[in-house]
């Protein structure tokens, strides 16, 4: 099966990214090249592929310049795909990461199976009127899937590779916040949460290149990590310092203020014998099993009494409970079934896939 995978546009595809979908897009398609399908990525330049990789233009930089970036990335797709299919190399199937392109899917002969990573008011409602007949929805999560019911999405849960993920036996100290920085995944409440308990605390992430997260960083982060003695900043860590942080830390902080998802940290945590305390947002609920990988709370105060019960958690049923959920190989599967299931009959006769 021959499978192109379009990345968001923004930023490079590679093991070190710092967005969930990015994330997800890099695993997924090396476990599918691994097991012998073709994979081509579409992505900025510069970025990590297992099989190979279509550039459409250079990552992008200046402050609010996705619209540009993102109408280059779509054109130079069309015209890709356009070109395999004249010359008889035609894709079997498109799968598109980056939230966007789907819109674009009338213009090809192919179809094109959109996973949707943000919450539903994320998206315009403008965006769903008129959707192209080759184009079924993947959600990540069973909430997720509910406020998108009226797409009769198919349900396939992230996950993550496993095996890279190991506990540590010597002693953990400190707070961990680890993601995207930016003011709904609100990691200036982390920070409150670490003052307020007495903890230190490490905000290890990256600023997208818009200028709201900048302006958010500066107006709210900037000066707790400036008032905190205890609070360090690691900005875009690597791969390799995420997983030493989160295998060292105490406990990690999941503090969005959106309906998240999916949580890969949560789930990476939990492959690493950590809790994670958790605002109950979303698909938080679903992965995080309170009392048994963590705590799931409202708010900063219940954050802060949680902290006192975190040796309530044992790492041996974190990580049991990663091993049966979040594991990549399952999650792959289910995406090899959704491609077969793609490219053999029509997309209109598709049943829903809750997984």
């Amino acid at each position: 099966m021959k499978i192109l995978y379009v990345a968001y546009p923004l930023l490079t595809v590679s093991e070190d990214s710092a967005g969930g979908a990015e994330q997800m897009l890099w695993t997924l398609e090396r476990q599918m090249a691994t097991r012998g399908m073709h994979t081509i990525i579409a992505a900025s330049a510069g970025s990590r592929v297992s099989g190979e990789l279509f550039i459409t233009g250079e990552p992008c930089s200046e402050p609010d310049g996705f619209d540009r970036r993102n109408r280059e990335h779509q054109d130079k797709i069309v015209e890709f795909v356009r070109a395999c299919e004249h010359q008889g190399l035609a894709f079997d199937l498109v799968h598109d990461k980056s939230g966007s392109f789907w819109q674009r899917a009338s213009e090809m002969n192919v179809p094109v199976v959109a996973t949707l990573h943000l919450p539903r008011h994320f998206y315009s409602a403008e965006l769903f009127k008129n959707v192209p007949e080759n184009v079924i929805f993947n959600c990540v999560s069973a909430s997720q899937a509910r406020s998108f019911a009226d797409l009769n999405p198919t349900v396939v849960s992230n996950g993550i590779l496993l095996d890279r993920f190991e506990p540590y036996f010597g002693p953990h100290a400190g707070l961990l916040w680890l993601g995207r920085i930016c003011e709904e995944k609100a990691p200036h409440l982390a920070l409150d949460i670490a003052e307020r308990a007495n903890q230190p605390i490490t905000l290890a992430g990256q600023v997208y290149p818009f200028s709201y997260h900048q302006q958010y960083f500066e107006r709210e982060v900037a000066p707790r990590l400036e008032r905190m003695q205890n609070a360090v900043f690691i900005p875009a860590p690597s791969s390799e310092q995420k997983r030493q942080l989160l295998r060292e830390c105490k406990a990690v902080l999941v503090t969005s203020l959106v309906d998240e998802t999916s949580s890969l940290v949560a789930m990476e945590a939990a492959a690493s014998g950590v809790p994670v305390i958790a605002f109950g947002r979303g698909a938080l609920p679903e992965i995080v099993q309170s009392g048994v990988t963590g705590f799931v709370v409202d708010g900063v105060e219940e954050a802060v009494e949680a902290l006192k019960r975190v040796g309530e958690i044992h790492p041996a049923d974190c990580m049991k409970h990663a091993r049966t959920n979040f594991s990549s190989t399952k999650m792959t599967d289910d995406y090899a079934r959704l491609y077969k299931q793609m490219t053999e009959r029509e997309v209109s006769n598709l049943l829903p896939m809750t997984l």
